[in-house]
């Protein structure tokens, strides 16, 4: 099974995990869940809509980290998981 991994648990970082999969499932933790789910969420779909991936495990451990933070770890091991 390919397998990527980015980030980290630091404060303001989050930690993603992807995997193959046979269909689209998205897990996230977050320490501002409440607040920001749906929003983290959307930023994950949407970057993957965006490489024209949709059969992918997901796993996103969220310290408080921006969108552009987010995006940038899941791209990073979407490419991880590739090679």
């Amino acid at each position: 099974m390919k397998v990527g991994i980015a980030g980290s648990l630091e404060s303001n970082d989050v930690l993603i995990s992807v995997s193959e999969a046979p269909s689209l499932s998205i897990k996230i933790t977050s320490i501002v869940d409440a607040f920001f789910h749906d929003q983290i969420e959307k930023v994950i779909k949407d970057t993957l809509k965006e490489k024209g991936i949709d059969k992918v495990k997901v796993e996103c451990q969220d310290k408080g980290a921006l969108d552009y933070t987010i995006r940038a770890r899941l791209v990073t091991a979407l490419e991880r998981m590739g090679k």
